[in-house]
């Protein structure tokens, strides 16, 4: 009979570890890109950046508001600086590629603006990271994009 209930312990605890490393697709629904944003602002120094608006976002990359579920947008506070900060929540998955190749069309025109006039910022440009994960479209340039990066990835694990 002990034999029994240890069993049965066991598995209670087995799926209890199990079901905490489940899938949380349900957290990338209720996550907002605000609350992504603040565990980037938490793990890098965004001060030589300012928010943007649903303006700023459409005049960089082409991109209504209406059109996305959310977003948290930093750029430059000179334009000339690189320095960006995007994480875009989007509606459908099908629309993740859309955005990404917007934000693909702004890297490639910084570039070319960049390249021969300010090439400590072009540096920044080339070192960028564009990624999707779930229902996000993370974009960074910085001398702090790694550390965006790693928060990021920690508040959508």
């Amino acid at each position: 009979m002990k034999q029994r209930g240890i069993v049965v312990l066991a598995l209670a605890i087995a799926i209890g570890i199990l079901s905490g490393c489940s899938d949380r697709g349900g957290t990338y629904e209720t996550l907002t890109a605000a609350e992504v944003g603040e565990r980037i602002l938490q793990a890098a120094n965004l001060s030589e950046m300012q928010r943007g608006d649903a303006e700023k976002l459409q005049k960089i990359y082409q991109i209504e508001a209406s059109d996305v579920a959310d977003f948290v947008l930093y750029t430059a506070l000179s334009n000339v600086q690189a320095d960006e900060l995007a994480v875009i929540k989007v509606k459908t998955a099908g629309e993740t590629e859309s955005v990404m190749n917007q934000i693909r069309q702004r890297i490639e025109a910084q570039t070319v603006k960049f390249k021969d006039y300010r090439p400590e910022e072009y540096y920044l440009i080339e070192k960028h990271v564009l990624k999707a994960k779930g229902p996000f479209v993370f974009f960074a340039v910085s001398k702090d994009v790694g550390r965006m990066e790693r928060a990021f990835d920690d508040a959508l694990k």
